[in-house]
């Protein structure tokens, strides 16, 4: 029983430390879609193209 409650921790704080880890790229992903976007313009403005 020892051994199952001590598996299951190790399991639930290795999820909660991917979840958290995987919340926080999402908003840096969104950011860096974001500044691409930008970028795709003000490049697209300065050539002419826009």
């Amino acid at each position: 029983m020892e051994e199952f409650i001590t598996s299951t921790l190790q399991t639930g704080f290795s999820i909660a430390v991917a979840a958290y880890l995987l919340i926080r790229m999402e908003k840096r992903l969104d950011e860096l879609s974001l500044a691409i976007n930008n970028l795709e313009k003000g490049v697209a403005k300065y050539f002419g193209d826009a």
